[in-house]
């Protein structure tokens, strides 16, 4: 079986920590994981900016670079959305057969990391240990575009001396939304806001996503309202304490 690895530009350029968790978890599974360095941007900003054209040439670059891998594996259920759900209509639109063929093979051997862990390697308990209060904010495109449904509760609920703490909204937007945030600042502030809150009412020691973008967003909140939660990908809970 041969993996690769899409670590995603917000990972490789702010949070390595979670690529690095991603690669350790998989190889303590079992898991060979390629790294082709010729990836790049999957294109999302670009697509949901309204620049679709501008996405062609990377998405034209992100099937050549993952030819021939069996899986490719992202710790992000947004960059798997968009390869999933954006990329063969932007090659229908703008590009040429060739690149359609070539999406429609790529496509859907993208996965987010829990899908792999629990539909290509069918477990739900990856040997981890993390004994603390945990609380997990279910990304909008990780449920809502990639469908991951509740893998990421499975894993979760089989984390030894881990406490999963419910919060109200725990599937609502936290208002990020790449360039939305900037776009519509009041709107995403006052989002970010009222979920930083909700979170902070359930009193967990960590705030969990299977999004690093979400993650940055409320984080930065729960620091600007004064509170020691802190922040942590899934990925890197998911190989803590691994036997």
């Amino acid at each position: 079986m041969r993996v690769a690895l899409f670590v995603t530009c917000l990972t490789d350029s702010l949070f390595p920590d979670a690529g690095k968790a991603t690669v350790a978890l998989l190889e303590r599974l079992g898991v060979e994981v390629a790294f082709p360095a010729e990836q790049g941007c999957c294109g999302q900003m670009h697509v949901n900016s309204g620049f679709p054209r501008d996405a062609v040439p990377m998405i034209r670059s992100f099937v050549n670079a993952f030819e021939g891998f069996d899986h490719i594996v992202a710790p992000s259920g947004s960059c798997v959305g968009s390869v999933r759900h954006q990329h063969e209509g932007v090659a229908r639109k703008y590009g040429d057969a060739a690149l359609v063929a070539a999406v429609e093979e790529t496509a859907p051997r993208v996965l987010e990391l829990t899908e792999f862990i629990t539909d290509v390697l069918g477990l739900d308990d990856v040997g981890a240990a993390f004994p603390h209060r945990v609380a997990y904010h279910a990304s909008c495109h990780s449920m809502r575009v990639a469908g991951i449904g509740d893998r990421p509760y499975r894993l979760l609920a089989n984390v030894r001396g881990l406490q999963l703490v419910e919060h109200a909204g725990a599937d609502e937007c936290c208002g990020f939304g790449g360039t939305f945030s900037m776009k519509n600042s009041a709107v995403s502030t006052a989002m970010v806001n009222d979920k930083a809150k909700a979170v902070a009412a359930a009193k967990p020691e960590y705030l969990v996503s299977v999004d690093s973008s979400c993650l940055m967003n409320i984080g930065g909140a729960l620091a600007i309202q004064g509170s020691p939660i802190r922040t942590l990908h899934l990925a890197e809970v998911l190989a803590a304490g691994g036997r």
